[in-house]
């Protein structure tokens, strides 16, 4: 029986590549100790995972997961977090519009699209244990990652922080038992050049210490065609992390600490339409823009740390303790209408931090096994930002017309969870679990209208200010016990069949973007009071109850893996944030726009998932050859029953979800060949996606019709390990394809003329994906 590190194999059929074995994945797990591993007999038979800190077949773990290992991900050619979105069934995962580490996640349709401060995310992103509280900084690269983790439906009674959507689980490498050295270098299309130096090495019999860095570049997809010099989608990354671990019988603990700095140009999109004041046509390229906009630099800075202890307490009681701290500033410029004129431009300033700490107690037993838990979160946001108006306000005597926006959102959460499971009987198991969370939110917002250029944010400046538009201050507390409970059954060893329901809960809060003199006299008083602008910035939490029956099964002496669900969410109280044109002074033209984010009413999220993986021919053309493919699919139908708009009108019928195409579909396969004294393995991958909207009003310029992607990797590894080499190519067939947009305009439809709801050109941008690169991997270890 060969031993294998549990990243290495757990690779729940998903695609770009294909494990040579069957697949094992982790779910439901309470944080997996270090000494984690799969037992894998060599030819088929059980996989035995101890990702719940006790030995647990897969087909046992009733929970949707995937679980993709680092080094198949490496092998495959990914490189940065957004693509396992190609693989995984129902999950959508972009880089933000007008960022370039932004991250926009969405799962089984729920998910938050605009990365404004105040919105807690519908999709929680954990690395090394610890929950991300901001997107920014969150488009990780795949480097020195022992695995990543997609578990589907709402999360909370296990661990971390509680999401309504799943989670995401970024799990970086652990360090070895001896002496290690390994560097990775990349050369390939848009003179992309990239190095990952990483070393390790023992300090004693229980202490050991690493450090990895990595210099990520490439050149521009596209170009800045009025600002010399500057890129469009470039890439300009440092990066570094260290580790120090130390274990013993009694306790392990690990302490680790990450940077990064991106100075990428700023990415901007493509003007869908000519403009509508100047004329200026649309571009033949979508990736060159004409933006503009260059009063700050782009630039993303973040850090963080970890220290996660263990106590084995006894045989059957582990004490768990994660600490986490994380901080990030970013400036970006954000030509808004991507032309040389400040139309609609909004240079921006985001600065997060977060506090946390998390206490795990984790019970073994023969029959009954669990967690109890405890979370607490301290973080701010803060937002800054200009909206820059300066054409609309030369023709209305008022140059320079200028709103900034300085949004502030302190968020304070507690929470205690747990969940058990007992073995009924060998072939029936139940488990309970629940969450209470109490999230407090405090908001601050100011908004202030200047002239004569941008504001002091953003210097030298001349402009002076001539009214305040906000200056508020809110805080409330939401509250909310969230219960988990599921059963299952095996008719066979090898097979499982189980039913569940678990509700997710995300807080309520304040638009940091709220325009309080855009309040309405919402208590009918006769006057305009703090009540109402309460009320109006207010937005309250949003709840999913999700029932699942699903289906493993380990079949044909472990050649065949195949994982199927299908599953029900009531999603109420649906949070829409949103950003509008407004007109201030009532002169008939939009001079601002504010956010306004609604609990739209409510919607039905019903679908299906099914994932396989399957060795088809073992020894075909000698000894360790091996044919295999891997299918993945998921099936949605979002709808909502209710959608009241801003002026109290139920226009569900003419809403859709957003980030959610009705059907996700991958299928890849690996064929392994011995090559003198060693393995090549011809890699292939498609993935194909319906039809997505951008936003919930569909817009037939922006939204993208589906499209399909193909890879495909050849990688030869010699039989000692020491070094590998591998070609890669992504989007062969050159697709090109929208995943963010803004849009700024009505109209347009059946041959109707555009009409700018906010500046003069008429924004209507899109943002794409990337287009046709080809690369080569040289890897060496010592």
């Amino acid at each position: 029986m060969k031993t294998f590190s549990a990243s290495r194999v757990a690779i729940l059929m998903a695609g770009a590549s294909f494990a040579a074995v069957p697949a094992a994945a982790f779910a439901q797990d309470t944080q997996p100790m270090p000494d984690d591993e799969i037992e894998l007999p060599a030819e088929g038979g059980e996989i035995v995972v101890t990702a719940r800190r006790r030995e647990e077949r897969l087909v046992d773990v009733p929970v949707s997961v995937t679980a993709l290992s680092g080094d198949d991900l490496v092998t495959s050619g990914t490189l940065e977090l957004t693509e396992i979105g190609e693989v995984v069934p129902n999950l959508t995962l972009e880089v933000s519009r007008g960022t370039n580490t932004t991250l926009t996640a969405f799962i089984r349709g729920v998910g938050q699209q605009d990365p404004v401060a105040g919105f807690e995310a519908g999709v929680g992103l954990y690395v090394d244990d610890v929950y991300l509280n901001r997107p920014q900084a969150a488009v990780l690269d795949i480097y020195d990652v022992e695995r990543i983790e997609v578990l589907r439906g709402p999360q909370g009674t296990l661990y971390g922080r509680n999401t309504i959507g799943g989670a995401i689980k970024y799990v970086t490498a652990p360090l070895p038992d001896e002496v290690a050295f390994n560097v990775r270098a990349t050369y390939g299309s848009y003179n992309q050049a990239d190095l990952v130096v990483s070393a390790s090495a023992p300090l004693s019999e229980s202490l050991r210490i690493g450090a990895s860095g990595a210099r990520l570049s490439r050149g521009g997809y596209g170009d800045n065609l009025v600002q010399d010099g500057v890129e469009n989608y470039n890439k300009d990354v440092w990066a570094a992390r260290g580790t120090i671990e130390l274990d013993t019988p009694a306790v392990f603990a690990r302490l680790s600490g990450d940077y990064v700095r991106d100075t990428s140009d700023p990415r901007q999109g493509a003007r869908l339409i000519p403009g509508l004041f100047s004329g200026a046509p649309v571009l033949d390229d979508p990736y060159d823009t004409r933006g503009g906009l260059n009063v700050v630099e782009q630039e993303v800075e973040a850090y963080g740390g970890a220290l996660n202890l263990s106590f084995y307490l006894s045989d059957n009681l582990t004490l768990r303790s994660i600490t986490g701290y994380r901080e990030d500033k970013s400036t970006t410029p954000i030509d808004f209408d991507s032309l040389p004129a400040a139309d609609l431009d909004v240079p921006a300033i985001y600065e997060n931090d977060q506090f946390s700490q998390e206490l795990q107690l984790l019970w073994e037993g023969d029959r009954l096994n669990g967690v109890l838990g405890a979370y607490y979160l301290d973080a701010n946001a803060f937002t800054a930002f200009d909206v820059a108006l300066f054409t609309l306000g030369s023709i209305a005597s008022l140059p320079g017309l200028n709103a900034q926006t300085l949004g502030d959102v302190n968020t304070r959460t507690w929470s205690v969870f747990g969940d058990f499971t007992y073995d009924i009987t060998d072939r029936i198991s139940l488990s309970v679990g629940g969450r209470y969370t109490s999230d407090e939110r405090n908001s601050t917002v100011l908004r202030t209208t200047f002239l004569g250029g941008y504001s002091p944010l953003f210097p030298p400046s001349d402009a002076f200010p001539i009214a305040v538009t906000s200056d508020f201050e809110g805080t409330e507390t939401f509250e909310k016990f969230t219960p988990r409970a599921s059963i299952s059954f095996k008719p066979t060893p090898d097979q499982n069949i189980y039913l569940s329901y678990s509700q997710g809960f995300k807080g309520g809060g304040f638009d940091p973007r709220g325009q309080t003199t855009a309040a309405p006299d919402l208590n009918g008083d006769g006057t305009i009071d703090y009540a109402d602008q309460f009320e109006f910035l207010r937005f309250a939490p949003e709840t999913v109850d999700s029932y699942e029956l699903g289906y493993k099964g380990s079949l044909l002496n472990g050649d065949l893996y195949l994982s199927a669900a299908i599953f029900k969410g009531d999603y109420t109280d649906v949070q829409i944030p949103g950003s509008v044109g407004f007109d201030s002074n009532n002169d008939g033209q939009n001079d601002t726009f504010i956010g306004i984010t609604s609990n739209a009413g409510d919607a039905d999220i019903n679908g299906a998932e099914i994932e396989a993986i399957a060795t088809i021919s073992r020894d075909f053309a000698g000894p360790g050859s091996r044919f295999g493919v891997t299918m993945a699919a998921g099936i949605l139908d979002a709808k909502y029953n209710q959608f009241i708009d801003a002026f109290g009108n139920d226009v569900a019928d003419q809403r859709v979800f957003q980030n959610t195409p009705d059907l996700t579909f991958n299928t890849g396969l690996n064929v392994a060949i011995p090559a003198g004294a060693g393995m090549v393995d011809l890699i292939g991958s498609y993935s194909f996606r319906t039809k997505t909207s951008q936003f919930e009003v569909p817009n037939p310029f922006l939204d993208q019709d589906g499209f399909a992607l193909v890879d495909a990797s050849i990688v030869y590894t010699p039989d000692s390990g020491r070094f590998s080499i591998g070609l890669h190519g992504k989007n062969l067939t050159d697709t090109r394809y929208i995943v963010a947009g803004y849009n700024f305009v009505s109209g347009g439809v059946g041959g109707a003329p555009f009409v700018p709801t906010l500046g003069l050109e008429g924004t209507l941008t899109g943002f794409y994906g990337d287009p046709r690169r080809v690369f080569v991997t040289v890897s060496f270890g010592l």
